[in-house]
């Protein structure tokens, strides 16, 4: 097991990808704070790890609120006693033109998906630092941010921020020990925000070459092999494609 003794936070880990890498940890040994706004989805995840003989808890947190992640960093602790990773997954989509898309719609887009990463990155990069023994940060990004899409323009404007700031990241907490890596799929399970994956989705931009292919129901191939060689990866700076070969 090799997250064994280790504290991992997930956030939307209530479904999808998230769930996914919530119970990859638990199979691995952690002991995993399972941060979902939604109650019913993170204690649903939580209960099947603990049937599993894994250790979880369930957090419901607006973790777009500076507040409440505070909160939330403390929540953990008083649970588990230390952060050792922290995996910023959750995410909303606006699927919207720039004609269309609300001023609104905009500002809750890139507080859930980038804003949270940035409040996360700073309150727990702060604990891991306090610490002292280091840490793992991995932010999940979009191959949305690297390539310009038809639609969702916030979704990918977020995206390509989450790019940056996991590099600024990564070369601010590297004196601390804490290693920050990104992590950039492409259309794997159900669409972002969504519950089910549906099978008429198109996934054209998959398609561009003939060895790519998308993942459903949010599994993740080969997802140890390919999760735990970032924690082999130098102390920063690093993003790790999931794409399908889409972006080189």
């Amino acid at each position: 097991m090799r997250l064994k003794h280790q504290v991992a936070i997930v956030t939307g880990a209530g479904r999808n990808i998230g769930e996914e890498i919530a119970k990859l940890f638990a199979a691995e040994g952690a002991a995993v704070a399972i941060v979902d706004l939604d109650q019913g989805r993170g204690e649903h995840v939580a209960n099947a790890i603990r049937a599993s003989g894994g250790q979880a808890e369930s957090f419901v947190t607006d973790v777009s609120k500076g507040d409440a992640v505070a909160a939330l960093v403390d929540a953990v602790l008083t649970r588990f006693g230390r952060i050792d990773i922290l995996v910023n997954n959750v995410a909303i989509s606006d699927n919207k033109h720039i004609f269309d898309i609300s001023e609104d719609e905009w500002d809750r887009v890139l507080a859930v998906t980038l804003k949270s990463q940035f409040l996360m990155g700073k309150h727990v990069g702060q604990q891991m630092a306090k610490q002292g023994s280091g840490g793992r940060i991995v932010n999940i990004g979009s191959t949305s941010g690297f390539v310009g899409r038809g639609r969702a323009v916030a979704y990918s404007a977020a995206k390509g921020g989450v790019a940056n700031l996991t590099r600024a990241m990564a070369a601010q907490l590297a004196p601390h020990k804490i290693r920050v890596n990104a992590i950039v799929p492409n259309k794997i399970g159900s669409p972002v925000g969504k519950d089910e994956f549906d099978p008429t989705r198109p996934v054209l931009n998959m398609a561009k070459r003939p060895t790519a292919r998308g993942s459903k129901g949010g599994v993740i191939p080969g997802k140890r092999r390919f999760f735990f060689r970032l924690w082999r990866q130098p102390i920063r700076r690093r993003r790790r494609l999931g794409d399908g070969f889409i972006v080189t």
